[in-house]
């Protein structure tokens, strides 16, 4: 089944999320991990640039495995009780091991990866998943995560990217942002949803169920995505 997928965000009053020149960054960031905890998800997901910040920085050495390896998903750990998701389609991110804090590692990958990025991945203890040949299918790769780690809620976390992507393919449930008062303004920036090169149609529908003033003038809002009309 698939698990339930909340798009948690904090963005400026015009929709940007890159915060690293924001004022009062210590608030944001405070509010925005306590908003977090309160949903009880046991996944995160994020993509590959903001993964970068998690991943080892030095070069890894990546000899070939002596045989092929199978393109099937990998389980390093059946007993985690949550998880961080790193949506790496093409195997660019190295890895010191399999634990980010306290949360198990697997990674999103297309079957494209070459065999010494998975032999590396099998050998500090990361689970990975595929979602598809060389595009990911998000739909699947949901429901690999609920079927195979018994994943309930998964906390999508950015970047534009993925989060666009996740929206065009009617994927996320329900949207939470924090408003920060901080007016951006920088042109080129990414912003909340960044839909795929080519989407068109309507955006999503949403209907608002909750707003909340927190800390620091934060505003917190809550939607629930309405079902696509057919």
């Amino acid at each position: 089944m698939k698990p339930l997928v909340i798009c948690h965000m904090l963005s400026s009053i015009d929709g940007r999320i890159v915060v690293t020149h924001w004022p009062d960054r210590d608030s944001m960031h405070r509010e925005y991990e306590r908003t977090a905890d309160s949903f009880g998800a046991d996944a995160w997901m994020c993509g590959r640039i903001t993964m970068q910040d998690f991943a080892a920085t030095e070069d890894v050495p990546k000899p070939p495995p002596a045989s092929p390896l199978p393109r099937t998903d990998f389980i390093a750990r059946e007993d985690a009780e949550s998880f961080a998701i790193a949506v790496d389609a093409h195997g660019k991110l190295n890895w010191e091991s399999g634990a980010l804090d306290e949360d198990h590692l697997v990674v999103v990958l297309t079957e494209a990866v070459p065999d010494a990025h998975l032999a590396h991945l099998r050998e500090r203890g990361v689970s990975y998943v595929f979602g598809g040949a060389r595009d990911i299918d998000f739909a699947r790769v949901l429901e690999t995560l609920g079927r195979a780690f018994g994943i309930r809620t998964v906390l999508l976390e950015g970047g534009g990217g993925i989060n666009g992507t996740l929206l065009d393919a009617g994927l996320i449930d329900e949207v939470s942002l924090l408003v920060h008062p901080t007016a951006d303004g920088l042109p080129g920036t990414p912003t909340l949803f960044d839909r795929p090169q080519g989407a068109t149609g309507m955006g999503a529908a949403l209907e608002l169920t909750h707003v909340e003033r927190r800390d620091s003038g934060i505003v917190w809002l809550r939607y629930r995505v309405r079902p696509a009309a057919r």
